[in-house]
């Protein structure tokens, strides 16, 4: 039997599956455009739940207090004892808290407040919507007549937009902390000629950077946290597929937040 012309179904299968990816790819960016805009829509128009927001806020940032203080703390001792060595060799020991002072304001506080955040925050939102999505309780909301996206959603991005610039400013106080333990230790720096060599090198445009990632970063855990649990699938596995994915698409986005503003601020330098 000829079969010249014909295609077999395990011929078709790599094609049809890269197809499918490809859209659900588009498929899946135009509900998060979606989701995003509705965000907009729906947070600033009354009423607003400020009960919500508070208690949001206490579970990102106050819960997260004890892990953001240690990881801090680790960061400023760890990368001063690891620039000594490099600087020692020219002579420049003393650049120390300038160099520490650039690297944690201007970069290290903000991303990894960010990605411990993703981590915690990120897949906490996404396990907790998502198990309400399998227990039908937001559809019980929805036929009842509240607004579940204002009050789950909503108050969930709005405070993690609010709670992670401040949270990477205590990690960038308590990593500076940590830098100046380890150098004072080491060279005897007293704490106001550390500060004032810390603050020298940074300008008004690095302070903005940093807060930008922070508020951006925020935003971006929020959202992609509630997507994914306000999407989930029913049954179990939705619950930890929800937990992963936002933790996963929220480093993944952050890390490219993070070169785009870089670059973006290099323009106005």
């Amino acid at each position: 039997m000829d079969t010249a012309g014909t295609t077999t179904p395990q011929q078709q299968k790599p094609g049809s599956k890269l197809k499918k990816r490809v859209t659900d790819f588009f498929v899946d960016l135009y509900k998060i455009g979606g989701f995003t805009a509705r965000f907009f829509k729906e947070a600033f128009v009354p009423p607003f739940e400020f009960r919500e927001i508070v208690r949001q806020c206490f579970e990102v940032g106050v819960k997260s207090f004890s892990l953001i203080t240690l990881t801090g703390f680790i960061v400023g001792v760890i990368f001063t004892k690891q620039s000594r060595p490099s600087l020692s060799e020219f002579g420049a020991t003393s650049w120390l808290p300038s160099l520490v002072s650039i690297a944690i304001l201007k970069a290290l506080a903000p991303l990894v407040t960010a990605l411990i955040a993703a981590g915690k925050v990120g897949s906490g939102i996404g396990a907790e919507l998502g198990s309400m999505r399998v227990t039908e309780q937001i559809d019980a909301m929805e036929v009842s007549g509240t607004k579940p996206f204002k009050f789950l959603v909503c108050t969930r991005v709005i405070a993690t937009t609010l709670c992670i610039p401040l949270l990477a400013t205590y990690v960038a106080l308590i990593a500076l902390l940590g830098a100046f333990l380890n150098v004072n230790t080491n060279e005897g720096t007293s704490y106001s000629a550390f500060m004032s060599d810390v603050f020298e090198p940074i300008g008004f445009i690095d302070i903005n950077q940093s807060l930008v990632k922070a508020i951006v970063f925020g935003f971006t855990i929020g959202i992609v946290g509630c997507y994914q649990g306000y999407h989930s699938n029913k049954g179990t596995e939705g619950v930890g597929k929800a937990a992963n994915n936002a933790v996963v698409i929220a480093m993944f986005l952050i890390f490219i937040e993070e070169i785009l503003i870089v670059q973006i601020t290099g323009w106005f330098r």
